[in-house]
């Protein structure tokens, strides 16, 4: 079986924001603000990364999928950031719809497509729990008997934390949610055409059957003034993480206040 997450970093995409721009150098343009790009990275590296590079199953492949147009400042960042966690594969693609340019992405590191997979997508900016792998492994063993006529099925850890990070530390608010992307996967029969891409994360449950697990904490997502989803996503009143959270952030996901601190209290990359 296949393990395969794929995540967006910056990617000029024809449509698949919020946010329009009438051709594809002006969403570069915006995307490749030294402002913006330097948010993102700071996010990626001290969420994203760690609970990927955290998860205590290590059989499976996360597709980072960037544009063939990325400034080599942050293609190098980038690179350098991820060398150390083999997991990871970095994609390079020309612009095209968002949904095309990663479904294309997971169906060329399936290959042959002889065996299930399942897939899930995670923004750039957000972090799993380092049990994610090995939960959603757990919840295809344990149900094969009662899927056997299932073309797919959808597993839901609906459990997390909403999140604001800054060189203060992180400010947070245990949240239950429905059908985020962050801590959901699709189970794919092989050969199937179709890819956790195809489907509209929010409205999975109206495809497909769904197993959802509210206890543990599974997911983090972030707020920030660059949330493409913004309208959509408003947190309540967010706190200062207690000890107790702190040590939960760091056991449960890999991610270290300290480490928050640090990354976002440096100076911002100069690209000139």
């Amino acid at each position: 079986m296949r393990v395969i997450g794929i995540c967006r970093f910056s990617y000029p995409a024809l449509g698949g924001f919020k946010r329009m721009h009438d051709t594809v150098e002006d969403r570069e343009a915006y995307l490749y603000a030294p402002e913006r790009m330097e948010l993102r990275f700071r996010h990626f590296e001290t969420l994203t990364l760690p609970s990927i590079a955290g998860q205590r199953r290590k059989d499976f492949t996360f597709l980072v999928l960037i544009g063939d147009s990325l400034p080599k400042p942050y293609r190098d960042r980038l690179y350098d950031l991820t060398s150390g966690i083999e997991q990871i594969k970095i994609i390079e693609s020309a612009p095209m719809r968002h949904r095309l340019a990663m479904q294309l992405a997971i169906k060329e590191e399936l290959g042959d497509d002889k065996t299930e997979s399942i897939q899930f997508r995670l923004d750039d900016d957000d972090a799993v729990g380092v049990n994610f792998i090995r939960s959603l492994r757990w919840f295809v063993k344990h149900t094969a008997a009662m899927r056997k006529r299932w073309r797919y099925m959808a597993i839901e850890f609906n459990h997390g934390f909403s999140v604001k990070l800054s060189d203060q530390g992180i400010m947070a608010e245990d949240v239950l949610t429905p059908f985020w992307a962050c801590g959901l996967a699709v189970l794919f029969r092989p050969g199937d055409p179709r890819t956790v891409m195809n489907f509209a994360h929010h409205k999975l449950h109206h495809n497909m059957v769904t197993m959802i697990n509210p206890t543990p904490y599974m997911y983090l997502r972030s707020k920030h003034d660059d949330n493409d989803s913004a309208a959509n996503y408003n947190p309540g009143p967010m706190h200062p993480l207690t000890d107790k959270e702190r040590a939960l952030f760091k056991a449960q996901f890999n991610v270290d206040e300290d480490q928050v601190k640090a990354v976002f209290s440096a100076p911002p990359l100069h690209v000139g």
